[in-house]
């Protein structure tokens, strides 16, 4: 079930700490009363809602924190060039600010199993994966090896508790750092070199597309078996003007099932089905809108529709005409879908 807009809970900034030069921790204070709402996983991330210009938005920030040490809920912010949100945060939160925020998601978190974990972590991708890595470390007795791109070691975040981390796991966790101001961007072959040091293990990546890419095909290569690859996207752009894949029809209109009503919208090239339900006045379920989280699903049962990314069904879903409508083109004259 989503939590909509009007659900956010309102949250004060207890602390703003500053992790790099464009990077801050903003650690929260959960009213009692909202604390079982916010339990999470190592891994997931909040919703927040701000206001910045006269506009909403809506953006997606993973936890930094462990549930499984006494400390309260953070999340990490990396300024991103050009982004609205990210330069807000680190130009203008203060402590004692509020943000709205909505209920932990995400299904980038630990499994039951004993194996080992072996991370990529590349610039702020670090954020979920050292909640995953200082849970495994204190929860469990399963061993980590890091490894950790950054542009130099300015830009590290986190270093200082990583070199901590190392001296009190020493036995169990190894973390590999690699800059790319002293050997260049990571190449296939020294993924392949990393890999040849580790074996029967679960892996989780996170970070930049070129990088994720080239981790999770080197992984492929190396036969590892799907369902043990976690991946974490942070943005998935989608074009404004994107035009229909070879083969697309051009749609006309789109029925919409929600709340047990029907709506039919005139669709308008270049938009999800997501933002035609938006453009329709309707309230359609959503979150992270990077086709992480699953929360916007809905079912195609008419035409059909293709997805620019998925990080959250699996491909029996996909088969069966599940769809992320945060990611979804219409692909025919008519598509009709319902929201669960």
């Amino acid at each position: 079930m989503s939590v909509s807009g009007d659900e956010c809970v309102r949250l004060r900034i207890s602390d703003v700490k500053s992790e790099t030069a464009d990077c801050v921790s903003l650690v929260f204070d959960v009213p009692s009363d909202h604390r079982d709402r916010f339990r999470y996983s190592a891994g997931q991330y909040l919703t927040l809602r701000v206001t910045v210009g006269g506009v909403e938005h809506r953006r997606c920030y993973s936890m930094s924190s462990s549930p499984a040490l006494t400390e309260p809920l953070r999340i990490t912010v990396k300024r991103d060039p050009g982004g609205v949100v990210s330069n807000w945060i680190n130009d203008t939160v203060v402590a004692g600010a509020e943000i709205h925020a909505e209920a932990p998601q995400g299904r980038f978190v630990l499994d039951s199993s004993e194996r080992d974990i072996v991370a990529f972590a590349g610039g702020s991708g670090i954020t979920p994966v050292f909640s995953v890595i200082r849970t495994a470390l204190a929860g469990t007795a399963r061993r980590v090896v890091l490894f950790y791109a950054n542009r130099d070691a300015d830009s590290v975040i986190f270093d200082e508790p990583l070199r901590r981390l190392v001296d009190q796991y020493g036995d169990r966790l190894t973390v590999h750092h690699h800059l790319d101001s002293e050997r260049g961007v990571v190449t296939p072959a020294a993924l392949t070199d990393f890999l040849a040091l580790v074996s029967d293990a679960e892996y989780f990546v996170c970070g930049p597309t070129l990088f994720m890419d080239a981790v999770e095909a080197r992984l492929r290569e190396s036969a590892v078996p799907a369902g043990r690859v976690h991946l974490e996207r942070f943005v998935t752009a989608i074009p404004a003007d994107a035009a229909p894949a070879v083969g697309d029809e051009a749609t006309d209109q789109v029925v919409i099932e929600l709340d047990r009503r029907t709506t039919t919208a005139e669709y308008r090239a270049g938009n999800t089905l997501l933002q035609t339900a938006r453009m329709a006045g309707l309230k359609a379920p959503s979150s992270c809108e990077t086709g992480s989280c699953g929360t916007c699903i809905a079912q195609v049962t008419e035409g059909g529709a293709r997805m620019l990314n998925n990080d959250a069904l699996t491909d029996d879903e996909v088969a069966e005409g599940w769809v992320l409508t945060c990611q979804a083109m219409p692909t025919a004259k008519t598509v009709r879908i319902i929201y669960e």
